[in-house]
């Protein structure tokens, strides 16, 4: 256009000029409106046509207001972005200023009413809920975005349908409401194709509400197929490690009859190697020290059993000291309840019930890093006890 419009093919500048304006309205790119009204002035200038001019002087001068609330929008958003990529100590820090910046960021949106304005209040509301372990409020906040999209009062050019999809069954799952994000994700799963990223993503937490929800069976046939996809073996090593995690797990609570000898050897073997703590798997470490645990509880092992609790006792001295890590804290004192009680489920069970009642009691953290539960361990609690109910953990007799 640049050039039709230096070489003067004026009418041919104009047509294609229009169709640009028509299209940057519709996607609301404004930096987009402003460039082509730009032109546009100066073509009906040149060629002294007073009243085209006029209209988009004015379509000109209200784009670049707009573009002006934009801009501060996208500013404070990305001031926030960054923060919030940065270390923990950074994240707390603005913790404390997103109120305040939320309250500017509306202001904005109510000016320019514009997409870009939406959402960069929809994006630093849904960090700064997630950040305060809200969950309940982020559920309400994408629920007001599908509803928005639906009345056609959001631009379906521009929303990002998938993350309002994902952060909405993180919600749901990280509020324990796991039936209901089950139903959500088996909705939304339509909605990402399976050659993306996006999908294993999405998937790994579609596991992880079934897994809360008790529906094993369903777990094993999302596994089947994740398994199966092309793109599953180009995944990342610590990806491919957290999907072995959760079949591990999913062997422990599945019939016997359903899992072979040879896979449990093998998950076994696996388990065993993984290092009782990794940085590649913050998040999981916990989960991985019960993993052991509960393979040697069921292999009536004391010394392993005797030693993975020692490590998981060092490991909550050593990591497990923040506010955001009660629940963690909480389990693993109910897994000591168990040598206290001499392994017996009965005793373990009766001790342990205000532990129990309070772990009930308390919710998931909001912190990004926290302990992944990928059973809750409510849950845990109750397999650790049906195991002990099978037989206590012996000492290896001497050869």
């Amino acid at each position: 256009m640049s050039i039709l419009y230096a070489e003067r093919e004026y009418k041919m500048s104009e047509r294609l000029l229009q169709r640009c304006l028509r299209l940057a309205e519709a996607g609301e790119f404004t930096q987009y409106v402003v460039q082509c009204t730009r032109m546009l002035r100066n073509l009906y200038a040149e060629q002294r046509q007073a009243i085209p001019y006029k209209k988009v002087a004015k379509m000109l001068q209200r784009a670049q207001q707009l573009l002006v609330w934009e801009d501060e929008a996208e500013q404070l958003y990305r001031d926030t972005q960054l923060a919030l990529s940065s270390t923990v100590a950074a994240r707390r820090a603005v913790l404390a200023l997103l109120p305040d910046r939320i309250l500017q960021l509306e202001a904005l949106h109510r000016r320019a009413r514009s997409f870009t304005t939406y959402n960069m209040v929809y994006r630093v509301r849904i960090a700064y809920e997630e950040l305060q372990g809200n969950y309940q409020e982020l559920i309400r906040v994408t629920g007001a975005a599908s509803r928005r999209l639906r009345e056609g009062k959001l631009n379906a050019r521009r929303f990002d349908l998938r993350f309002n999809h994902f952060m909405s069954i993180y919600a749901y799952l990280r509020s324990r409401q796991p039936v209901q994000g089950l139903r959500l994700a088996e909705e939304y799963s339509r909605d990402f194709h399976p050659s993306s990223n996006n999908w294993f993503y999405f998937q790994e937490h579609h596991v992880l509400l079934a897994m809360h929800a008790e529906q094993y069976e369903r777990v094993q046939q999302l596994l089947g197929v994740i398994i199966k996809n092309p793109a599953y073996i180009i995944q990342r090593e610590a990806a491919l490690q957290r999907w072995d995690l959760y079949r591990a797990y999913l062997d422990f609570v599945l019939p016997p009859q359903r899992v072979t000898t040879s896979r449990q050897r093998h998950m076994a073997q696996w388990v065993l190697q993984l290092p009782e703590y990794s940085r590649d798997k913050r998040g999981h470490n916990v989960a991985i020290l019960v993993l052991q645990l509960l393979y040697f509880l069921r292999e009536h092992n004391l010394e392993n059993v005797l030693l993975r609790l020692e490590r998981l006792r060092k490991y909550q001295q050593r990591h497990l000291y923040e506010a955001t890590t009660v629940r963690s804290r909480l389990f693993l004192r109910l897994l000591q309840l168990i040598v206290e009680k001499n392994f017996d489920a009965a005793q373990a069970a009766e001790r342990g019930k205000a532990l129990l009642l309070q772990l009930r009691e308390t919710p998931p953290p909001g912190e990004a890093f926290a302990e992944v539960e990928i059973i809750p361990y409510e849950h845990l609690w109750d397999l650790v006890l049906g195991l002990l109910r099978e037989g206590p953990p012996v000492a290896n007799e001497p050869a």
